[in-house]
């Protein structure tokens, strides 16, 4: 790995890495929040537990860093935040010029089938697998994880944990795209990355997803969305996801706040007990 940069923040770490993806054939860069716990010597004691944040479309691993505030609740709890990049990056990566929903930026967190998708766009692999396993190999973190995002981000948190139940402890969203096979964002990236037969995307919905859960394997699930996203309606569609947790007795936390939008003002006033929520899931 190649150490980018290193700020000093709530008397931790906030660093940003470059390293070579065998899940995504290029390189990529991730920003990792380390909180005062962890401190010289480095033992088992310091190891702490860590928050995965998955952002949502055109985002970089930049944008929760710089904006969201999160790192004086992580101090505070002894939390390590890890955020990823949204998508491959580099030379010879596909991309659609104009199109801010659907190549750089807009990976989805799916495994690409189709080509020209399936050399690089693997994010699922790169999240599930290989970037825990590069996080836990090379700092003081412990295999105690929680998962967290923001739209396309909150889409592949709650995806990727209702898909994995055992390696989450517990999974939160911002403004989720919660049933994305009917969304048009979704619709248009797995349509390119999955294919044409929509079988193959539901795998990647948490709506549907809900309903396969087994009771024993139930995590705890907090969503806010503000009912004043523009977005709402049309892309995220909420109530179905509602709905699918009351069918399936699922016990989410979902609230609905008034008067809050899309934006990162929305994520910056509620990260605090977005991070309370996983820290009591970390701690059991």
């Amino acid at each position: 790995m190649e150490l980018l940069s290193s700020h000093r923040s709530c008397d931790g770490s906030q660093e940003r890495y470059r390293h070579a993806s065998k899940s995504l054939n290029c390189n990529m860069n991730f920003s990792i929040y380390l909180p005062p716990q962890i401190s010289p010597p480095l033992d088992n004691r310091s190891q702490v537990p860590a928050v995965y944040w998955l952002s949502g479309l055109t985002c970089t691993d930049e944008n929760f860093a710089t904006k969201a505030g999160a790192q004086r609740a992580a101090a505070e709890l002894g939390i390590a935040l890890v955020m990823p990049d949204t998508s491959p990056r580099g030379e010879g990566v596909a991309d659609v010029a104009d199109a801010y929903d659907l190549g750089l930026g807009a990976g989805f967190y799916v495994n690409a089938t189709e080509e020209p998708w399936s050399r690089h766009y693997r994010m699922y692999d790169y999240i599930v697998d290989e970037l825990p396993a590069l996080v836990e190999q090379h700092f003081p973190i412990n295999d105690r994880r929680s998962i967290c995002g923001h739209s396309m981000g909150g889409h592949g948190a709650l995806m990727i944990a209702l898909r994995n139940p055992v390696r989450y402890r517990s999974v939160s969203a911002f403004s989720p795209v919660v049933n994305p096979t009917t969304s048009p964002w979704g619709k248009k990236a797995f349509s390119h990355y999955l294919g044409d037969d929509i079988k193959n995307w539901w795998a990647y919905d948490a709506t549907l997803l809900i309903a396969a859960a087994r009771a024993s394997e139930h995590l705890p699930i907090l969503v806010d969305q503000g009912n004043a996203d523009e977005f709402l309606a049309e892309q995220l569609k909420t109530e179905r996801f509602i709905a699918a947790c009351e069918a399936a007795h699922y016990p989410a936390r979902i609230n609905m706040r008034a008067g809050y939008d899309h934006s990162y003002f929305f994520i910056s006033t509620f990260i605090e007990s977005h991070l309370h929520f996983h820290a009591q899931a970390l701690s059991s």
